[in-house]
């Protein structure tokens, strides 16, 4: 029996390191498609979430039959609710990278960004194509430090998504309504990629260690001069 449960287990990580795969590619599609005004990119990723959908279908139907017929307890326990948790994580950043091929696709020729919030994010994409790079390799590894240090560099994604609303509420903005919609929009989608990467990253050392790791407090001013997510937009 355990040798059975071992080989199913295996199967749904396999599902799951797919979907991790499938949610990159959906990301960076995302932002190709934004940045560079790429409507087949977008056609792309939107078509793309099917798999995404179903691949989460496939990993939650696995798991649930593997509480049913194996009783998992402890650790083995652990894992198979954790990758329920994930498989839905990933999903939503699926759906995330649909709604920014969405608004790339309905703006078509013209780009949804206006000049001055352009920079920044070409900084949030750039940063959130690491970071799901990162969680491919962080999902198939179990390295809890790496997952503890993907918690911690949220904070810069944190800060550029702040400084989109500086611009939009800044005396020298210029876009019109829907700019001004599309830009929010665009950024609380960025903004909650990565709450899901941290999600996916707390759900990592809650199952190798057990615990949910709290956000560690971290001063702003930390090496920011330094970092290329975080260097001040040119004027």
């Amino acid at each position: 029996m355990r040798v059975i449960f071992t080989e199913e287990l295996k199967q749904v990580a396999d599902d799951l390191d797919r979907m991790a795969q499938e949610v990159h590619t959906a990301i960076v599609g995302a932002g190709k498609a934004l940045l560079e005004s790429d409507v087949e990119a977008a056609q792309n990723v939107i078509d793309g979430d099917l798999e995404i959908d179903a691949l989460e279908t496939s990993v939650i139907n696995q798991c649930v039959q593997l509480l049913a017929k194996q009783s998992p307890v402890a650790t083995d326990l652990r894992v198979v609710v954790s990758t329920l948790r994930l498989a839905s994580t990933f999903e939503r950043m699926g759906d995330l990278a649909r709604h920014v091929a969405e608004i790339a696709r309905r703006t078509y020729p013209e780009s949804a960004l206006t000049p001055e919030t352009r920079e920044t994010f070409e900084k949030m994409q750039a940063f959130l194509d690491d970071t799901s790079a990162k969680l491919i390799t962080v999902l198939a590894s179990r390295d809890d430090k790496a997952a503890e240090q993907l918690i911690i560099d949220d904070d810069k994604l944190d800060d550029l998504h702040h400084h989109i609303f500086d611009i939009v509420n800044g005396a020298d903005w210029t876009g019109n309504t829907q700019q001004t919609i599309d830009v929010v929009l665009l950024s609380r989608f960025y903004e909650r990629f990565g709450d899901h990467a941290v999600s996916v990253a707390r759900r990592l050392v809650y199952i190798v260690s057990g615990f949910d790791p709290s956000k560690a407090p971290k001063s702003k001013a930390d090496d920011s001069a330094n970092d290329p997510y975080l260097a001040a937009p040119a004027k």
